[in-house]
């Protein structure tokens, strides 16, 4: 069973920069993907940003996409998120899954794809 735990979401003004992390408990899969999704009040989940670890390739979505950076500490087994330049619509809850191997077959994350989830961390930016 695979644990993730989130932290780092908080209140930040628009055009400010957060750090969010995900920590993990050990894996045992050769590669899989794990990622960011969040969720806005009203809205359907959506896939942020996501790595697949068998090549490094790696998912952003169209309007995260030059700002925000995800990035493993393999040593710590840990996933980060780095959220510069925030605005308002980027407010939501933001959770850590992750996948075993390839999540990309419609060339975006699917949450139903994604079998172990945190218990997310709120994000919200004010203009």
């Amino acid at each position: 069973q695979v644990q993730l735990v989130e932290s780092g979401g908080g209140s930040v003004q628009a055009g400010g920069s957060l750090r969010l992390s995900c920590a993990a408990s050990e894996y045992t899969y050769s590669a899989y993907c794990i990622g960011w999704f969040r969720q806005a009040p009203g809205k359907e989940r959506e896939g942020v940003a996501v790595i697949y670890t068998g090549s490094g390739t790696t998912y952003y979505a169209d309007s995260v996409k030059g700002r925000f950076t995800i990035s493993q500490d393999n040593a710590k087994n840990t996933l980060y998120l780095q959220m510069n330049s925030l605005k308002p619509e980027d407010t939501a809850m933001y959770y850590c899954a992750a996948a075993r191997g390839w999540c990309l077959y419609a060339g975006r994350p699917i949450s139903a794809d994604f079998r172990y989830w945190g218990q997310g961390t709120q994000v919200i930016v004010s203009s």
